[in-house]
């Protein structure tokens, strides 16, 4: 019971003050001792003389130097407690500080760790060793909740891919419906033109799946194992699979990536995000505007025209389903969080910057 109470925090740093006083007044009372224990003033032998008178004035005398004994012993007594107050305050400061420093130094080990964990590796527990105390209860409470927060994320994400797939077995059929219904002989116009307008809702809904099961696996799943990617290539393929909507748009792209610009990661991944900065650049552009790609080793840099924003708007784009704007309603709206997923997912960075004469500029940094 005694050692149980003894554990706690508060009791060691009540433990460890009073005992840094008591022997600080150890200390005090000591140094005092030494110095009102030293040499005394002697009184000067008094010559032997006879008589009431002579008996007086020799009183007297001793009187007078017993004061100057007392007097220089108060002294020293003072300059004494003076010296040992000094030594005492650098003496506490210093111990204190060791002592904070040893009992906190666990709080401190806490506070770096979660520090370090985020939603991409709640996996970790900061696994305090040590007695039952205040500091190994926070610790556990705080695993507990990392435990509860890291079960929450793995459910939501699973639901994500999970309804994905099972989304796409409907859209599926509703395809095979519309195909039937347009292969009967003569269709009516009417049927055409419903169909028509369904494959473009189903198109729509089958990109907003795929984006879907992307942003799941970028969070969830990793990168995996980590292979050499050229930026180049995947960008020059990204503005193929664009070209005819850059085409028709009249949109001056301009490419400046130095042969080379290899960067590791998960291939699937990183073409998806380069397909998607292409993407935003070329449907969020403008008729008659321009998109520069840039970069070099492990940076990716993707400029294009269009209206002026305000950075506190652009800031939000990794958000998933934010829209800048009445013409990005056609956008599934994550685009730009599945480019974010993906850095994180590589542990680079993403920069988004609204340029003054309008447009986006979009920099990312991969390790």
């Amino acid at each position: 019971m005694f050692r149980s109470r003894l554990a706690t925090v508060g009791t060691r740093f009540t433990v460890l003050y009073a005992a840094v006083f008591l022997g600080s007044g150890v200390l005090l009372l000591a140094v005092a001792l030494a110095f009102s224990g030293g040499s005394s003033t002697s009184m000067a032998p008094l010559q032997q003389q006879s008589g009431p008178a002579a008996a007086q004035q020799r009183i007297t005398a001793l009187e007078e130097q017993l004061d100057a004994v007392q007097g220089e012993q108060a002294r020293r007594l003072v300059f004494g407690f003076a010296v040992a107050l000094f030594v005492m305050a650098v003496l506490s400061l210093l111990l204190g500080r060791l002592m904070a420093g040893t009992v906190l130094s666990p709080v401190r080990s806490i506070t770096a760790v979660t520090r370090r964990i985020s939603a991409d590796n709640l996996h970790e527990r900061l696994a305090v060793h040590g007695p039952d105390d205040e500091v190994k209860q926070l610790a556990d409470t705080i695993d507990g909740l990392l435990e509860r927060l890291e079960a929450s994320f793995t459910a939501q994400r699973r639901f994500v891919a999970n309804a994905s797939h099972e989304l796409r077995t409907p859209l599926a059929t509703m395809r095979a419906t519309l195909d039937v219904a347009v292969a009967k002989p003569d269709p009516a116009p009417a049927t055409l033109v419903l169909a028509g307008k369904l494959r473009t809702q189903l198109d729509r809904v089958d990109h907003l799946l795929d984006g879907f099961l992307t942003l799941a696996r970028a969070q969830h799943g990793g990168t995996g194992e980590a292979v050499p990617n050229d930026l180049a290539e995947l960008t020059a393929a990204a503005l193929r699979d664009r070209a005819a909507e850059v085409s028709a748009r009249r949109l001056a792209v301009t490419v400046e990536l130095p042969a080379g610009s290899v960067v590791r990661g998960n291939p699937a991944l990183l073409a998806r995000l380069v397909a998607n900065l292409v993407d935003n650049a070329v449907t969020h552009n403008v008729d008659d505007g321009w998109v520069r790609i840039a970069g070099g080793e492990s940076e990716l840099i993707v400029e294009s025209g269009g209206r002026v924003f305000a950075q506190d708007q652009v800031d939000r784009l990794t958000r998933p389903f934010e829209r800048l704007g009445a013409e990005r309603v056609g956008s599934s709206g994550l685009g730009l969080s599945i480019v974010a997923a993906v850095v994180a997912a590589h542990q680079g960075t993403l920069e988004l910057t609204a340029r003054p004469d309008g447009g986006l500029r979009v920099a990312v940094r991969l390790p």
